[in-house]
């Protein structure tokens, strides 16, 4: 559906808040890790790369590498042995040590609290830096990946030019600032369980009145 004004736009955001919170009521980050570091270092894995692979790999890296200086003080070959079995991993483990670099002579072993800081760090960009604010700090903030970006467009919430930062921006003045880091994990959910790109989408009768 394209064409919808702003004020059909929240109506219909509002509407699809009540089926999510129903279908999809308690929904978190299906990354895992255990403190901060680890957070952003599992979501920059995740870029072209399904959370389920980046769990696999992130129990090796985990086991052998637990601080900011671990990873700093690291080979880039190291941490490669640990994440081949991943999408872009020479590029990412390069990243992961350039990153604890930054973070330890940089930000004195702080993980950065802002959007602007985050993405100074290497391999750390919009989609990424939110993802941290809104699930490490609890910041309101909507991160845009290919199943929200896609989920937001089947809706009509976007345009289908839209790129990811006119999605998030758009998704940010329809839905209410509370529910924005609830809203990201339900959209991607939905996108992976319900609407899926390819395969079968199962779609309830309550969905496909949305989507008409």
């Amino acid at each position: 559906m394209t064409g919808l004004t702003n004020k059909e736009k929240k109506i219909k955001a509002q509407q699809i808040m009540e089926y999510l919170d129903k279908v999809f009521p308690n929904v978190d980050c299906e990354l895992n890790f255990s403190n901060n570091l680890e957070l952003i270092i599992a979501v920059l894995l995740s870029a072209q790369c399904k959370d389920e692979y980046v769990n696999r790999a992130t129990v090796s890296l985990f086991k052998h590498y637990k601080t900011i200086d671990d990873y700093a003080d690291a080979r880039v070959e190291d941490i490669e042995k640990h994440i081949r079995t991943l999408g872009l991993y020479k590029a990412k483990s390069k990243n992961i040590v350039g990153m604890a670099n930054m973070l330890r002579d940089v930000y004195n072993y702080d993980i950065p609290k802002t959007r602007e800081e985050l993405e100074t760090l290497p391999g750390v960009g919009r989609k990424t830096a939110n993802v941290v604010l809104a699930v490490g700090f609890n910041v309101p903030a909507i991160a845009v990946d290919t199943h929200v970006e896609r989920v937001a467009k089947m809706f009509g919430l976007a345009d289908k030019k839209d790129n990811p930062l006119q999605v998030e921006k758009k998704l940010m003045s329809i839905f209410p600032m509370e529910s924005w880091g609830r809203i990201h994990h339900q959209l991607i959910h939905l996108g992976r369980y319900k609407l899926p790109a390819r395969g079968d989408k199962i779609i309830d009768p309550e969905l496909e009145k949305l989507l008409i």
